[in-house]
């Protein structure tokens, strides 16, 4: 698809070409996803119906194709939207998998029903590629792993204890108890699953000393809707953590931030960040493998020194002498999961 864009221009006004009529694609981005918005708004409540998924349907496909635009270069009016429409996106969606999660659950084999959701292959891809990711940075296997976010239908962590991870134990957070009893009841019937997940109601603000049992832990990407939110749960986390545990984040890259929260890379102050990937198919959220310093930053660098990271963000970071640089691994954007 990439072939598509003309990425290399051969002349000067070639390039000029290019960056106009790139200029105009944002701008019709832009008018289109406001369009849509303000079809939302009319809306008289986001239950699933078939008004509904066709606008967010609508959404979606605008959003992800691909796009060089930066969200935080909008005006001011289009960021007040892009926030908003965020916390649209969450509510739906949080909607759409409780619906599907009564449904599923219903059946006297709900794992034999997953698949009627109608983001099944998405989740199936983004499990696969969030365990290859961290398989290049875990040796074995995790014994203990902690979702935070995992809502109603706790889709990545069956599809983690199902394929990837057959022995681990996933510890599922939610802020929400009937979330919580909804995704329970997917899994009690299960003979394995219902041994190695265990659902947890706590908002995590407020959960300190477990988080040292998780050797990886899972961020949802609508746990923290505004980047202020996002920043204190990834500090909450870096506090409480056991050092050298891995985080697995969700972000959005280019016009995919209409739907999701960005995650700065300057907000994992207490983490090194290992590898970053931007999807360009039809799995929405980018992934971000993080690992906990393995001890407070301030110890490994008591002179308080620092240098600039090129590329992770503008501010200046702390230097880790254990580790020279970190590097950020951007996967290429045709690259094919093995």
């Amino acid at each position: 698809m990439a072939d598509t864009f003309s990425w290399h221009i051969a002349n000067a006004s070639g390039q000029l070409f290019h960056h106009v009529d790139m200029g105009c694609q944002e701008k019709r981005l832009v008018e289109k996803v406001c369009d849509i918005y303000d079809k939302i708004l009319k809306l008289e409540n986001l239950i699933p119906s078939t008004h509904v998924d066709t606008l967010f349907t609508q959404l979606v496909l605008t959003c992800i194709a691909p796009s060089p635009i930066d969200v935080s270069k909008l005006s001011k009016r289009v960021q007040e939207i892009r926030s908003n429409l965020i916390k649209l996106c969450g509510e739906a969606e949080g909607l759409l998998e409780s619906h599907f999660s009564t449904i599923i659950g219903s059946n006297e084999n709900p794992f034999n029903h997953l698949n009627i959701f109608p983001y099944y292959s998405n989740y199936l891809k983004l499990s696969q590629l969030e365990f290859t990711m961290l398989s290049n940075h875990f040796t074995g296997l995790p014994n203990q792993i902690a979702f935070i976010g995992s809502g109603p239908l706790p889709l990545t962590s069956i599809m983690l204890a199902s394929y990837h991870l057959r022995t681990t134990f996933f510890h599922n957070y939610d802020i929400d108890s009937l979330a919580n009893s909804k995704a329970l009841r997917l899994v009690s019937s299960h003979p394995d699953l219902s041994k190695r997940m265990f659902f947890h109601t706590a908002d995590i603000m407020n959960v300190t000393n477990n988080l040292k049992e998780y050797e990886v832990v899972f961020l949802a990407a609508l746990v923290g809707m505004s980047k202020e939110q996002k920043a204190q749960v990834i500090d909450h986390l870096g506090k409480h953590m056991a050092p050298g545990a891995l985080l697995v984040l969700r972000s959005a890259n280019g016009a995919r931030a209409f739907l999701y929260p960005v995650i700065d890379p300057c907000d994992l102050q207490e983490f090194e960040v290992l590898s970053v990937y931007h999807p360009t198919d039809e799995i929405i959220n980018s992934v971000i493998i993080a690992r906990k310093y393995p001890m407070p930053i301030d110890l490994l660098n008591p002179r308080n020194g620092s240098i600039i990271l090129p590329g992770k963000c503008s501010e200046i970071q702390h230097f880790n002498p254990l580790n020279h640089g970190s590097e950020i691994e951007e996967f290429a954007i045709d690259e094919k999961l093995s």
